[in-house]
């Protein structure tokens, strides 16, 4: 098990901008605020979305794309840096006007609305290759 304590150092409250993506809302936080290391947690809706699913045998992500307004009914997700700049590692359920749920890594999505509580911690986290799973990790 790779683990490490944190220190906490500051909390945001942050609305997303309508029309911008999920996602790199988050990155550009991130940057802009000089964080190299969070937890957050997250809800609202999505005009659209692609999420992934990792084929964990072929060790690629699998795309899948909804062109549909969908409700982000749970969003966690970590920063840490990738190649020297923040990635939002970014997990979601999203649920269709029917009430069916829909999960995954949140690749993008277009906000309609979004709240995000997140935590900044002093310590710096910095993702690298894994090979046993062919992704980058925090190690």
């Amino acid at each position: 098990m790779n683990y490490r304590e944190v220190t906490p150092t500051r909390e945001f409250l942050c609305s997303l901008e309508h029309g911008t993506d999920w996602r790199e809302e988050i990155e550009e936080f991130a940057a802009r605020e000089g964080i190299e290391s969070a937890w957050f947690n997250a809800m609202g809706a999505v005009q659209d979305a692609e999420v992934w699913f990792y084929d964990q045998e072929d060790k690629e992500y699998l795309s899948v794309q909804f062109d549909e307004p969908l409700e982000v009914a749970a969003c966690v997700g970590n920063v840490a840096l990738l190649d020297g700049e923040p990635f939002a590692h970014t997990h979601a359920v999203l649920s269709r006007r029917s009430g069916q749920s829909l999960a995954g890594h949140l690749n993008s999505g277009t906000v309609f609305a979004g709240e995000v509580y997140l935590r900044a911690f002093e310590e710096p986290l910095e993702r690298e290759h894994d090979d046993v799973t062919d992704l980058d990790l925090w190690l």
